[in-house]
């Protein structure tokens, strides 16, 4: 099942739960072949003031699905479903 996922992580270059989260991402991209855009709030002011104390944030479809620590079973649900949506009719 390939398909590309509007995944975004927003965090810090020095947060090691933003790695953390990253790396513990990386199994599900490769199950369901989706992508991550990696976001630094400190780039952004807004964001900054948006996500500040709350990184690493994960993101799909403008939906939270987790912070400071992945959350498998929200973002394979959220895979999923995008999955789905993405299939063609039959």
């Amino acid at each position: 099942m390939t398909m590309t996922a509007p995944l975004t992580l927003y965090g810090r270059t020095w947060c090691h739960l933003c790695d953390d989260m990253r790396a513990a991402l990386e199994p599900l991209l490769a199950e369901f072949g989706a992508q991550v855009e990696v976001v630094d709030i400190d780039a952004d002011p807004a964001l900054e003031a948006r996500y500040n104390e709350f990184v690493p944030v994960l993101v799909c479809d403008g939906i939270e699905l987790c912070h400071y620590r992945l959350d498998d079973d929200s973002v394979r649900a959220a895979l999923v479903a995008r999955a789905r949506c993405a299939a063609p009719a039959p």
